[in-house]
């Protein structure tokens, strides 16, 4: 199958994975919890977080694409089952975090998540460096995000009773 044709179906499933669990509870300015909380002044506006996932899980689709077709690549599939647990630890986070409201919890998968993303970046760079520098925002994105959970919950050491977690999905 050719790179394109993976890319076909990488991009689009890791956008739908994404955006099912943003979806999965309220978030953002949808969030009484999370907009009675107070946020570090580095916080972006709330548009910039679903653009820049968007764009991050785009980069995601294409790297993964890009390894998938490096059929007889040593360390393939490590990469890819490096990727999957990466990915699974970050469509975690969002339903830890506005859901459930376990910000401390939400910071532990996040530190997880990048230790992950930090050796599928390098499995990836060694199949295909480009790959791998695809994975660069991304990694600055986690570390980034881990900064702003971290300084929430210093802001905010009696967060879990602020509002009733959110246990229904918007998706249904």
């Amino acid at each position: 199958m050719s790179f394109l044709r993976w890319a076909a179906v990488t991009v689009p499933a890791v956008l739908l994975l994404g955006f099912a669990s943003g979806r999965s509870v309220p978030a953002g300015e949808h969030n009484p919890w999370y907009v009675a909380l107070r946020k570090p002044e580095l916080t972006p506006p709330g548009w910039a977080f679903p653009v820049a996932w968007s764009l991050l899980y785009v980069l995601l689709g294409v790297a993964l694409a890009m390894i998938l077709h490096a059929r007889g690549a040593r360390g393939r599939g490590l990469a890819i089952a490096a990727f999957v647990g990466q990915l699974l630890v970050n469509l975690s986070w969002q339903p830890l975090f506005f859901g459930a409201h376990r910000i401390e919890a939400a910071l532990w998968v996040i530190a997880t998540m990048l230790v992950l993303a930090i050796a599928m970046t390098i499995l990836f760079a060694r199949i295909r460096p480009v790959a791998g520098w695809l994975m660069v925002p991304y990694l600055v994105w986690i570390s980034f995000s881990g900064v702003l959970t971290w300084r929430i919950g210093q802001l905010n050491p009696d967060a879990d009773g602020l509002a009733r977690p959110a246990h229904t999905s918007q998706m249904l």
